[in-house]
């Protein structure tokens, strides 16, 4: 068994391009399944100034590939081809409390 706080601190990385894609800083669960959906990642940081909002890079559970001791390997093909596919699966950050 894994702990929430455990996965936060592995590096997550695309095995598709190799890079680097952050840490887990959310996970999306089904509470009435009791399943993971997705990690959520840090993304970019949407406009210039001091009340700019960064956006989740979300990544559904079954583009999890691996998850290791240290890492946890991804296949991202592309976010924008994600948040398409998935993007109805979740509510808006407006409707998150």
């Amino acid at each position: 068994m894994v702990k929430v706080s455990e996965l936060r601190m592995r590096e997550v990385i695309n095995v598709l391009d190799g890079k680097k894609l952050g840490n887990i800083i959310d996970i999306d669960l089904d509470m009435e399944k009791g399943k993971v959906m997705a990690f959520m990642l840090p993304g970019q940081v949407r406009g210039w100034s001091i009340f700019s909002k960064r956006e989740e890079i979300v990544v559904p559970w079954d583009k999890i590939v691996r998850i290791g001791r240290d890492v946890i390997l991804v296949e991202v093909p592309s976010f924008s081809e994600i948040d398409q596919q998935y993007s109805s699966r979740y509510i808006d950050d407006e409707d998150r409390y």
